[in-house]
């Protein structure tokens, strides 16, 4: 319960225009029951013993479900949790370090991975960095590689918003709020808090309206496979990035394009890169396959005009 006395105090700080106050983030009692017409999302988080997933392991899971409208509106949240597991080699003493979980923290502890995926059921799970997130839990948790996938880190484009990062405790302290971070849980609720206010640019619609936008429209990747060496500045300059096939995708620069952006790309592959009608590698990318490893590329020939 907010104190009247210190919220009269830091009201009178912050109109003094020479002080911002940072109030700290309430964790939701619960109990919140949602209308018919409300989705459920869960935003999840983890921690690692390191950044590769096919190596690394899961040492804490943490899942905060939460009600939303189609106009992006979170309507309510519900009561979070999170558990820890010992991995089978010790946590690196920079990851201890990060995020706070001791060796004794996590001794004897495991998690129970089906009950997480029937906690999560069929729901929209929402993360802040799934590109790594999604991979570690479907190796752990593959009953949730059938559900769908968000991502409020790549998403949203908080830059372009006016955001200097895209911190979940900046955004936070823009906000005005901060929280206990390093714990799994607390980025959650902090996310799902970031998720409910209104972005500056624009300033009417939610951050959770527009990662809803995003999720559901489709986007596709592209290689520029067998483009001419002399042509990667330019490639690099406007947004591609370099696979070096180590992952069995194709070894060339590539870059994600919404729907509207794939045919001008394309126009300008063939012009600029090219010169020609030239074959490039694609795939549509949706909320069921972003951030997965499960991407279904195939060849697509440039249309001469």
């Amino acid at each position: 319960m907010t104190d009247p006395t210190m919220e009269a105090l830091a009201a009178q700080l912050e109109a003094s225009g020479d002080y911002r106050v940072l109030r700290r983030l309430t964790v939701p009692a619960g109990g919140f029951v949602p209308m018919p017409h409300m989705k459920r999302a869960v935003f999840l988080d983890v921690e690692t013993t390191g950044l590769d997933s096919s190596v690394d392991e899961i040492i804490e899971l943490a899942m905060v479900p939460f009600w939303y409208e189609d106009s992006g509106r979170i309507a309510g949240v519900e009561i979070g949790g999170s558990a820890l597991r010992q991995p089978h080699k010790p946590i690196p003493a920079d990851v201890t370090r990060l995020t706070g979980i001791t060796p004794d923290m996590v001794a004897g502890k495991t998690i129970d991975f089906t009950a997480a995926a029937r906690f999560a059921g069929d729901s929209l799970i929402v993360a802040h960095n799934a590109g790594f997130d999604r991979r570690f839990v479907e190796r752990f948790c593959p009953q949730l590689a059938n559900n769908p996938w968000a991502c409020s880190f790549a998403e949203i484009p908080w830059a372009a918003h006016g955001f200097e990062s895209a911190r979940l405790s900046l955004i936070g302290k823009a906000h005005g709020f901060f929280y206990d971070g390093h714990r799994a849980v607390n980025d959650c609720y902090a996310g799902i808090e970031i998720l409910s206010r209104s972005v500056p640019v624009g300033g009417t619609e939610s951050a959770m309206k527009g990662l809803l936008l995003s999720t559901s429209s489709p986007s596709w990747r592209c290689w520029a496979e067998g483009a001419p060496f002399d042509k990667k500045d330019l490639l690099k300059g406007r947004g591609y990035r370099w696979a070096d096939g180590s992952d069995g995708r194709p070894k060339a620069w590539w870059i994600d394009l919404d729907e509207a952006g794939f045919h001008p790309e394309m126009a300008y592959l063939r012009s600029d890169i090219y010169g020609w009608s030239a074959q490039v590698s694609i795939c549509e990318l949706n909320a069921l396959n972003r951030y997965s490893d499960r991407l279904k590329i195939t060849p697509y020939v440039i249309p001469a005009s």
